[in-house]
């Protein structure tokens, strides 16, 4: 009997051993598929995340790009129309190219805005509110120029100009910081 009993707690032993070795090896590979998980969804957020800085860092320079361009002609013009002496009949093409270039910029300005974040967003639109504002001053000093060589308005259209490359420093400056805080997260 001393026999049956010792190989029935034998038997048991071994069962518990089987069972607890599988309880553990179980245990072990879920965790294994758990941290494998969260390595992956790290591996996804980091790339999101470098997607995203790409896309703003794109956004930001295309904009950047029009927008230049638009007031490099609207510089062009305005330098132009102070520089004649004498009236001359307002240049129709030539304040429709610059608007046409303004619209770029504008449409630009767009893609930043549903970018964001919200701060360089909204200084975006700053920055084309600001530029549009020098179109139309350097329009209306060219009405006036046709009108007479008397250069009245110059001063208007300098100091927008001077505003219109404080709110570019500052949308910089915005823009960089954005672009930094995302690669710190990459």
């Amino acid at each position: 009997m001393t026999a049956i009993f010792v190989s029935a707690v034998g038997v048991l032993g071994t069962i518990m051993g089987v069972a607890l070795t599988a309880f553990i090896a179980a245990r072990t590979e879920l965790r294994r598929e758990r941290s494998q998980d969260r390595v992956q969804l790290n591996e996804l957020r980091v790339e999101h995340q470098r997607w995203r800085r790409e896309r703003r860092q794109s956004a930001y320079l295309s904009f950047l790009e029009a927008l230049g361009a638009a007031d490099r002609d609207n510089q062009a013009f305005f330098r132009e129309l102070r520089a004649r002496r004498s009236p001359v009949p307002l240049d129709e093409m030539r304040v429709a190219a610059i608007r046409m270039k303004f619209k770029d910029a504008e449409n630009a300005g767009l893609v930043v805005v549903l970018e964001g974040p919200e701060t360089v967003a909204e200084a975006a639109q700053s920055l084309v509110n600001q530029l549009s504002s020098l179109v139309q001053d350097v329009r209306e000093y060219a009405e006036a120029a046709a009108a007479d060589s008397s250069g009245e308005g110059s001063d208007t259209v300098h100091e927008a100009g001077m505003g219109f490359m404080a709110e570019r420093t500052a949308f910089l400056g915005l823009a960089r910081d954005v672009l930094d805080e995302a690669a710190k997260h990459v």
